[in-house]
């Protein structure tokens, strides 16, 4: 039997999908944690994956926050499953059970523990040594402790001694127990990538709590005056050496630089710059008879943490069917109708109509009314308009087929910004018959052609008001100059060679462009480090106070520790604010 956990930071960055994530990691029981899905937005390509079977906690107040899912096998189907550690999210037959002792908390608290979704537990059969036994896996993604947020820091030992007391309840019962996930704490300075950075390392709260929790050899006994400070962060009692083990530190007790979780804005994974905060922890008897190995998965990216899994020796036994929690009964994924009464409702057709004759939003609005209110007259060169009938005689439930032949067709973005012609404009007077013998001219020439030249030309339309020729832009009328109308009909080519064109020498273009040169000129050029001589990197400050907003140069290379010299060195500098 084989379990993986994996902080995946959002279940939607697995672009080759789902199913090859979880082939890929070939284990019985997969564990994930901060899936940033919340039950609206979980869809059936996620919840339903072929060969396993899931069981989903959401955050229940706010969307795209925390999460955690376990996958199973089929050949892994557990006989029971649970949402939270409360047990106030549990409304059906195939719970755990096993709560513990809740007097501690208040309702309100337990409520709110179990409300940002960050446990999910099954329990499964298995087989050891040809005797079946029962193994009760717990996932869960325990929270952060902000230090801008100080309540953070006592909901997160509040979240830690409600797991300790349901995850001793259930050992108490006989079944085996396995806790795993992203725990946010790093044990031992030897988890840590920079331990002596951190003031008060072993004061943490958090690793006070895992000194209790987490069972210790003869040589790591804790003396009376230690056990009295553990007793201000745990519920249970401190006088026993804690019931669990962490299965890596068992196989590995000595191993440095293993560690599961990076920054990725600061690089620090490429050079092994951060902590091991990813656990799986069994209980004692487990881990000493049946695991026979546990390790990290640092080469599997995809995420700021890293998986870790462990083996057991024994065997699983499915279930023939699957709890209720599984994501398979969810009504949603079931193909199932809850209730015909939905499809029976009846609908007000009143509201129905007045729902139709709400405008269009923006310019969609103003688009159906250039297409059906005012579309050109068929051969109507000099731009008259006609207005569509009050009384059409169109069906109410389509929509008329309209015919755009604007006076303005639309043309590319490109034709705004070409000068316009003023060499050639024409008289008011010009008959449409001109017109018409002028656009005859152009019925050889190919509907592509029409559309580029409307396009080009569409600025000249706008202000003659009439119909114009396809290759000139001009009308010509018989008042014109003989010389005028003698004139050769210019190519596109000789027509674009004519046009005035606007050199750099234009004081006036010359002036704009020192003007917005000064307003949006680039970031300064970047400094470099006093070590590497290489070009820093900009960066801004994000955080609330007085420097909020400022901007500044630090080396470029990844972050890591000061004896590491292809790490980032100390090198710093604001920009100055007249730059």
């Amino acid at each position: 039997m084989k379990i993986v956990t994996w902080n995946i930071n959002g279940i939607r960055t697995f672009k080759s999908g789902i199913k090859n994530a979880l082939d890929a990691l070939d284990a019985d029981i997969i564990c994930v944690q901060e899936t940033k899905v919340t039950r609206d937005l979980l869809d059936e390509r996620t919840a339903i994956v072929d060969g396993y079977n899931s069981y989903f906690s959401f955050s229940r107040g706010r969307s795209g926050y925390s999460g955690v899912a376990t996958y199973c096998k089929d050949s892994a189907t557990p006989f029971a499953a649970e949402e939270g550690l409360t047990g106030l999210l549990t409304n059906h037959k195939g719970a755990v059970g096993c709560h513990g002792d809740h007097t501690e908390f208040s309702p309100e608290e337990l409520q709110l523990l179990d409300n940002e979704g960050r446990a999910v537990i099954t329990q499964h059969r298995i087989m050891c040594q040809d005797q079946m036994q029962t193994v009760t896996v717990v996932n869960v993604y325990c929270p952060r402790a902000d230090p801008e947020k100080p309540e953070r820091k006592q909901f997160k030992l509040q979240f830690y001694k409600l797991l300790q007391s349901r995850a001793e309840a259930i050992l108490e019962t006989g079944s085996h127990v396995i806790v795993l996930g992203d725990v946010n704490t790093s044990h031992r300075p030897i988890d840590h990538c920079d331990p002596n950075d951190i003031e008060d390392f072993e004061g943490n709260p958090g690793r006070k709590w895992l000194d209790v929790f987490l069972h210790s050899d003869s040589k790591e006994k804790r003396s009376d005056e230690e056990l009295d400070e553990h007793c201000e962060v745990t519920s249970t009692d401190p006088i026993h050496s804690g019931k669990f083990v962490d299965t890596f530190r068992y196989f590995h007790p000595t191993r440095t630089s293993a560690f599961t979780c990076w920054c990725t804005l600061t690089g620090a994974r490429q050079t092994n710059y951060g902590t091991r905060i990813d656990y799986i922890f069994a209980d004692y008897l487990l881990a000493k008879e049946h695991f026979v190995a546990a390790d990290i998965m640092p080469e599997v990216e995809g995420s700021d943490h890293c998986p870790v899994w462990g083996q057991l020796s024994c065997s699983v036994l499915p279930s023939s069917k699957p709890p209720p929690l599984c994501t398979r009964h969810l009504p949603e994924f079931a193909g199932k109708q809850q209730k015909l009464s939905q499809f029976l409702v009846k609908v007000d057709q009143k509201s129905i109509q007045s729902e139709s004759m709400d405008p269009l939003p923006g310019s969609q609005e103003a688009k159906e009314r250039r297409e059906n209110v005012n579309p050109l007259r068929a051969g109507n060169c000099s731009g008259m308009k006609r207005t569509l009938p009050v009384n059409s005689a169109a069906p109410k439930g389509k929509k008329s087929k309209t015919i755009k032949m604007s006076s303005k067709p639309q043309g590319s973005l490109l034709a705004f910004f070409k000068p316009k012609l003023t060499n050639a404009v024409p008289s008011r007077g010009a008959p449409v018959s001109q017109c018409e013998k002028m656009l005859g001219l152009d019925q050889a020439t190919s509907s592509q052609n029409l559309q580029k030249e409307y396009t080009t030309r569409q600025d000249d339309s706008s202000v003659t008001g009439r119909g114009t020729n396809v290759t000139t832009g001009v009308c010509l009328s018989p008042s014109s100059t003989t010389e005028e109308s003698d004139k050769p009909i210019q190519t596109k080519a000789e027509r674009l060679k004519s046009q005035p064109t606007v050199g750099p020498s234009d004081p006036k273009k010359g002036a704009s462009l020192v003007f917005w040169k000064s307003v949006l000129h680039g970031p300064p050029p970047p400094p470099h480090c006093k070590v590497h001589r290489e070009p820093c990197v900009l960066r801004t400050v994000k955080k609330d106070g007085p420097n909020m907003g400022r901007q500044f140069f630090v080396c470029a290379r990844p972050q890591g520790h000061a004896s590491n010299p292809d790490a980032r060195c100390n090198f710093f500098a604001w920009v100055d604010k007249g730059k």
